[in-house]
């Protein structure tokens, strides 16, 4: 389980680092992101995944141009998220657009962070696209995880679409993972492609391979 408190300490210190305007408190945003983040419907997109993604940011800093973006755009990603809706991105982005303002974020800061959120939508930033190269990896570094790690990854996924049938699901998630497959790379910084690439591979295939049972 995450630590809420290392959370709350993380955003302070993201926040405080990003705004030029120092007249709303910090705190009750970051409590609010909580909130959402610890939904009862969430079994991946979770506390869990947003310290993972975090932390992935924090492994891959050197990369991007803009890191105190790129954490808060981490930290609004899946800040909406209902599974059964195909527009959580988009309402995640427009929620950093009204609250990074109010919080003392200024507006070009503000826009960019919007824009990495909705380019987790399809997890293909362009070759000068630091930030997002950064942000895309973090978020899918998961997909290179030990085998228990991964097991847990897609069990917690499926407990997410509970709702959807398994043929249905099975013949989704089976093309999710096609479309990752054919992307000429998953990890677009060299830490990436360098430590997590191949394996994610793997994982990715070994997936595909057991749906096709």
């Amino acid at each position: 389980m995450a630590d809420l408190d290392d959370l709350r300490a993380r955003w302070l210190r993201t926040l405080l680092a990003a705004r030029s305007d120092g007249t709303a408190a910090p705190e009750p945003y970051g409590e609010a992101l909580l909130k959402r983040w610890s939904e009862p419907q969430r079994r991946y997109h979770t506390v869990d995944h947003l310290a993972a993604v975090l932390e992935h940011v924090d492994e891959l800093a050197e990369y991007a141009s803009d890191i105190e973006a790129v954490r808060l755009a981490a930290w609004f990603h899946d800040a909406v998220y209902l599974p059964d809706r195909s527009e959580n991105e988009e309402r995640s982005a427009r929620l950093a657009e009204r609250a990074l303002p109010e919080a003392g974020v200024p507006a070009e800061r503000t826009a960019e962070v919007a824009r990495l959120v909705r380019l987790t939508v399809t997890h293909d930033p362009a070759a000068d696209d630091l930030n997002g190269q950064v942000l895309c990896d973090a978020d899918l570094a998961i997909l290179a995880a030990p085998p228990s790690a991964y097991a847990a990854y897609t069990a917690a996924v499926r407990e997410e679409y509970h709702f959807v049938p398994n043929d249905a699901f099975r013949a989704g998630r089976a093309d999710v993972l096609r479309q990752l497959l054919d992307l000429p790379g998953l990890f677009r910084t060299p830490y990436g492609r360098e430590n997590w690439e191949a394996t994610a591979r793997y994982n990715l295939t070994s997936e595909l391979e057991m749906l096709s049972l």
